[in-house]
């Protein structure tokens, strides 16, 4: 039933094999055409001499997207937390 699929991704115009889930297909398929118009935008906007470049400015571009969610994440969590701690002091205090 786990059947894994055999699929070919195109990145910077090189073909990466690789044996996927099935539900992660979709995804890196995604991630793939993201990556390939980061590419061509980088290449557009700056001057870049080789394709390592620009695929350094990708991952550095989609690392910092991570870790401003994380700490968007981490300042909500921080945020929900105090208001959890004032609600529970007025109830405290109401009762």
């Amino acid at each position: 039933m786990n059947e894994k699929l055999k699929i070919k991704i195109s990145i910077a115009d090189r073909v990466y094999p690789l044996t996927v889930d099935p539900s992660q297909e979709e995804g890196l398929r995604s991630a793939s055409k993201k990556i390939d118009m980061m590419i061509k935008q980088f290449e557009q906007n700056y001057a870049v001499r080789d394709k390592q470049d620009v695929l350094a400015m990708c991952a550095l571009q989609f690392a910092s997207q991570v870790e401003q969610k994380q700490i968007e994440k981490s300042e909500d969590h921080e945020e929900s937390l105090n208001r959890l701690k004032k609600i529970n002091e007025d109830l405290a205090n109401y009762l």
